[in-house]
């Protein structure tokens, strides 16, 4: 292969030539982050939530080497079934394609692919950040820097509750990468509706989100990420004791059996996933159906936006 562009689905390359709203979406929660045959149904609805809110969803991933904007149904199933899908962060991309790779893309990835491509909304699960230890391992995720230069909205539910919440928001401010509660003045943890924190901002409608989007595409200064942490309400959050019993199991095992770098998150979800008896799993699908079907609503609103103000 000597061609690397950036390949489109058709589905997708219609409607940002038409200029209608779409939805970036990750394929690591696909391949990594849960379970098969989870993996593809989710994947699957996913999709269908972004569509049911007005939007058209694009996920982003690599297939035999080329980067795919809107997977088809085939290719989604590829990377949900095969086994030796790459887990592909930024840095990744060029030598993935190069060696004509399957891989999913992470949040940074995805990001910054969706940018690239004119995308303005992503929904995800939970964003990576800074690792437990940190100050030791210096172990801190590609999201984050990314996030700091990468023009995009990431509707999530936070940072992963298995990272270090605070050092993480504490991270993001330095980056210069805004973060906006979605109806909440708290930062979520992911599992938990609260990580612990309190947020300078909030917002109370898709409506208010497109007009931060439009009053940073107007103002023209800044040109990092913006997150809008999305919680989940409390009676449909993890278990506060059974979440922070199984943390500090997964933390004693990640010692134990010597787990480093990106390893990290997928052992740690996998820890969670059976510890809890598929509760977390549960969550976790409810925190991305969340996430995309408020994209989608900001992606809509970002449209009308843009069709109103002719940008």
């Amino acid at each position: 292969m000597t061609n690397f562009h950036i390949r489109y689905g058709a589905e997708v390359a219609d409607a940002l030539r038409d200029g209608r709203p779409v939805v970036a979406l990750e394929s690591t929660i696909v391949s990594h982050g849960l379970p098969r045959p989870e993996n593809l149904r989710v994947a699957r609805q996913i999709e269908a939530t972004v569509r049911d809110a007005g939007a058209v969803p694009a996920t982003i991933g690599m297939v035999g080497g080329e980067l795919v904007v809107g997977l088809d149904d085939a290719q989604l199933t590829r990377l949900a079934t095969v086994d030796g899908v790459a887990k592909l962060s930024v840095r990744d991309l060029a030598v993935a394609a190069a060696v004509g790779a399957d891989g999913a893309t992470t949040v940074a990835a995805t990001s910054a692919v969706a940018a690239a491509a004119g995308i303005g909304v992503f929904a995800t699960g939970g964003l990576g950040g800074v690792h437990r230890e940190a100050a030791q391992t210096f172990d801190e995720s590609a999201d984050l820097i990314t996030l700091a230069r990468t023009p995009i909205a990431v509707v999530c539910a936070g940072v992963k509750s298995i990272l270090d919440v605070g050092a993480t928001l504490e991270r993001m401010e330095t980056l210069g990468v805004s973060v906006i509660g979605y109806r909440t003045r708290r930062f979520p943890g992911f599992y938990l509706t609260d990580g612990g924190f309190d947020l300078d901002w909030s917002v109370d409608s898709p409506e208010q989100v497109a007009d931060v989007l439009t009053a940073r595409t107007q103002q023209d200064l800044h040109r990092g990420g913006l997150v809008v942490a999305n919680p989940l309400p409390v009676d449909e959050q993890l278990d506060p004791a059974l979440h922070d019993r199984t943390l500090a199991e997964g933390l004693a095992l990640l010692e134990r059996d010597g787990v480093t770098g990106k390893a990290v998150t997928p052992y740690l979800l996998a820890h969670f996933h059976s510890a809890t008896e598929g509760a977390s799993l549960a969550v976790n699908v409810r925190i991305i159906l969340r996430n995309a079907d408020l994209a989608a609503r900001i992606a809509v609103a970002s449209a009308a936006r843009r069709a109103d103000t002719g940008a």
